[in-house]
């Protein structure tokens, strides 16, 4: 007598109770993601329409081979591929932090900042997937977004995400993204992104910023910035053995470790900014939930900047501190 074929209920509840057992959070969510996607459903709802689909051999083996990796704690982004930032799909893979929900508060951060402003020139330092300057460049009419990374692993993912978010690359800018239009809208309204490999400030020289620009270096006229974002690594290297197996074993350390306290980039840049921006212009940074109330205690170290906020994240977290260009 032929054995019976399992169906999408059946094993969408053993992934469920399998993931739960490898002490995966969100295990019911994990499990419909990964079952749907190996299933080539076009979502994850579509899961409730077929619960009584049969599976066949091909694809018991398909989900059986997701459902061992993420048991491994391998990030679900990993697996699949990508996450969504903003709307934006953003490829996802080792050579890069993977693009968290609450960092989206940053490009908010960033328009109401720019408000009024023309065509503004934004920086944003350690890029990693590109996300952050990707959703500036599609959302901020006219702005002309620079990202830079001190990894060139990071930039070759950064650059294919924003080719496939209708950013394109320019081969004749030094390996930089173009200014160019956006996959909507005109050249003179859509953003542009260019990007530049280099250690915080330091890679954003006069020739680099002549391409984002889309001006000569040797003009006399090239813009300061007007918005510098960072989401810079914010983690204490003690706290290494603290870290989820998906963070510890899959980030890369590059981008999680900031030193003792976990500031020593944030420090670091802030130091390299005199000079570097218009008066008035906004510093964006992501930080930990402690180090809001630091920062604020080490304003006077930086007397060109004035330090206008600590916010919380959705989750009632802190989670940014922003200064302001005197």
């Amino acid at each position: 007598m032929p054995q019976q074929q399992m169906t999408v209920l059946e094993i969408l509840n053993r992934t469920k109770v399998f993931f739960e057992k490898k002490g995966i959070p969100d295990a019911r969510l994990d499990a419909e993601y990964i079952i749907s996607y190996g299933l080539k459903m076009k979502n994850r709802m579509d899961l409730y329409l077929n619960f009584e689909k049969p599976l066949t051999p091909a694809e018991l083996d398909v989900l059986r081979t997701m459902v061992a990796r993420r048991a491994t704690r391998e990030p679900l982004q990993h697996i699949i591929g990508d996450t969504s930032f903003r709307g934006f799909i953003i490829k996802c893979d080792r050579r890069a932090l993977i693009p968290r929900p609450e960092t989206e508060s940053l490009v908010d951060m960033a328009a109401e900042s720019l408000k009024g402003i023309e065509n503004p020139f934004i920086v944003e330092i350690g890029t990693g997937t590109g996300a952050i300057s990707i959703s500036c460049a599609k959302e901020i009419a006219g702005a002309k977004v620079l990202a830079t990374d001190i990894s060139e692993d990071a930039l070759a993912l950064a650059r294919t995400n924003a080719e496939a978010n209708g950013l394109g690359e320019n081969p004749d800018a030094a390996g930089s993204a173009a200014p160019s239009a956006s996959s909507t809208g005109s050249p003179t309204s859509s953003g542009t992104l260019q990007f530049a490999q280099g250690d915080l400030l330091d890679a954003v020289t006069t020739d680099v910023i002549a391409n984002a620009v889309g001006t000569s270096a040797d003009s006399g006229t090239l813009p300061k910035i007007d918005c510098l974002i960072a989401n810079l690594p914010y983690i204490p290297d003690g706290e290494k053995d603290k870290l989820q197996p998906e963070v510890a074993k899959y980030d890369p350390a590059l981008a999680l470790f900031g030193g003792a306290d976990g500031l020593d980039l944030v420090r670091k840049l802030l130091k390299q900014t005199e000079g570097r921006l218009k008066p008035g212009a906004s510093i964006l940074l992501e930080i930990g939930s402690e180090q809001g109330e630091m920062l604020k205690d080490e304003a006077a170290n930086y007397p060109w900047l004035d330090i206008t906020g600590i916010h919380k994240d959705f989750c009632n977290n802190v989670r940014f501190v922003s200064y302001k260009a005197k």
